[in-house]
């Protein structure tokens, strides 16, 4: 069942996933990795359902785990290429303008399994503003679930993990962001499945309100 309380939550930084939470790629994802599963003889629903959150190389290694990472990297490659290439149906998620808008001057940063082109094409193909801060696949040695990402996010903007909060649409992502030790804002349908610890259908459901001595308090709106 989703989380429905706390229905605030008061932090001092944003750390945001792209795909799902920003921007919905759905389609995309969804030609290219079924295109990969034909190739590869594996069900695309069992592959689709495995994909999100992670970067390439870390769901075939899952999928496919007696397969060299070598043929793994070479075949993210690809994928990447793929997917960078590809941005029919590549749209924001709804409130991700006015959210992008209202957190412009506050601390935040994205941290995206994708890499910086495609992190790039899609914010763009979606007309988001890029954030300054962002932590992409070069940024990174471990794809999430690991918290890597998140802990370098924190870094970069100079907040401590426990004075920032995770916007991510995945398990992999939310597995990420608790194992960093970070709250949870789950967007969208996949995230209710993983008791984030507050869940927004999208981010029209969530006003953000920073305060004169640097806290941001986020509630969401029933």
């Amino acid at each position: 069942m989703p989380a429905t309380t706390p229905a605030t939550l008061t932090t001092r930084a944003l750390l945001l996933d792209m795909d799902g939470t920003l921007v919905n790629s759905d389609a995309v994802v969804e030609r290219c990795w079924r295109r990969w599963a034909d190739r590869q003889g594996l069900d695309a629903g069992e592959v689709l359902r495995v994909v999100h959150g992670r970067q390439g190389f870390a769901t075939m290694a899952v999928l496919l785990p007696d397969r060299p990472m070598e043929e793994n990297y070479a075949d993210n490659r690809v994928m990447l290429a793929e997917e960078t290439a590809d941005l029919d149906g590549v749209v924001p998620v709804p409130g991700a303008p006015a959210f992008m808008a209202a957190i412009a001057d506050l601390p935040h940063a994205l941290v995206t399994s994708a890499d910086e082109a495609l992190a790039q094409a899609r914010m763009g193909a979606a007309a988001l503003r890029m954030p300054e801060t962002r932590i992409t696949a070069e940024s990174v040695g471990a794809s999430k679930p690991d918290p890597e990402g998140f802990l370098k996010g924190a870094a970069a903007l100079g907040f401590d993990p426990a004075d920032c909060v995770v916007f991510e649409d995945s398990e992999a992502g939310i597995q990420a962001g608790r194992a960093a030790r970070m709250r949870v804002v789950g967007v969208g349908p996949r995230a209710a499945a993983f008791a984030p610890d507050v869940h927004v259908a999208d981010l029209t459901r969530l006003r953000v309100e920073p305060a004169t001595d640097g806290s941001i308090t986020l509630t969401v709106l029933t």
